[in-house]
């Protein structure tokens, strides 16, 4: 097993991570409704939302893993948060880096893993929203476009951008800004089935995935 390497900047990193006051804190709907989501429109049996401490990756939002928190030495999060975009594992198996990982020997007896970085505007990577599956997999560009695009609503739940998001749809005489997948609703020809799907409904998903 190849532990994954610790950045040069962790000790920043990690005092970004404390400042975000979520580490050890319970279960909030507006997080785990998107890794519910993300499990079922990936149709995977473990998806989190994984901050990674210094010690170890405590896991925000859970679907289908049964400890909230593992080791960092063995963590597939710990490897993505030093990638510059999505960190894919098609076969953990056939990956010297995982082989021999105790998740992969033993449970959740991961094989696939896919690792979107959640990447704070001051440039800190504090986790990830991940996919996991225990079968090989291997994902299209539009699959990690939509995973990017919940990455995107997760950082905006960590930083305080979902609040205030609801507080100007909320304010009388306020124009709400239009959702995302709202091109899938009205014209569903016009829809690029890129940046637009909506986590809202998995209707408006599906329409955004058609050819």
């Amino acid at each position: 097993m190849m532990p994954a390497p610790i950045p040069a900047d962790d000790a920043e990193r990690l005092r970004d991570l404390r400042e975000l006051l979520i580490l050890d804190t319970p279960p909030e709907e507006r997080f785990d409704r998107i890794v519910a989501f993300a499990a079922e429109e990936f149709e995977v049996p473990i998806a989190l939302v994984s901050l990674v401490d210094e010690q170890r990756q405590w896991f925000k939002a859970r679907v289908g893993m049964g400890v909230c928190e593992t080791s960092r030495e063995i963590s597939f999060c710990a490897h993505a948060i030093v990638q510059p975009d999505l960190f894919e594992v098609l076969d953990a198996t056939r990956d010297p880096r995982f082989a021999d990982n105790p998740m992969v020997v033993g449970e959740p007896f991961i094989r696939f893993y896919l690792g979107a970085p959640l990447r704070l505007p001051g440039g800190a990577t504090v986790g990830t929203l991940c996919l996991i599956d225990t079968r090989p997999r291997e994902f299209d560009a539009l699959s990690h476009a939509i995973l990017g695009t919940l990455r995107d609503l997760v950082l905006a739940e960590l930083t305080g951008e979902g609040a205030k998001e609801n507080e100007d749809e909320a304010m009388p005489g306020r124009q709400a800004p239009r959702p995302m997948g709202a091109c899938c609703w009205s014209s569903p020809s016009s829809c690029s089935g890129v940046r637009c799907p909506s986590w809202r409904a998995s209707a408006a998903w599906r329409r955004c995935r058609r050819p």
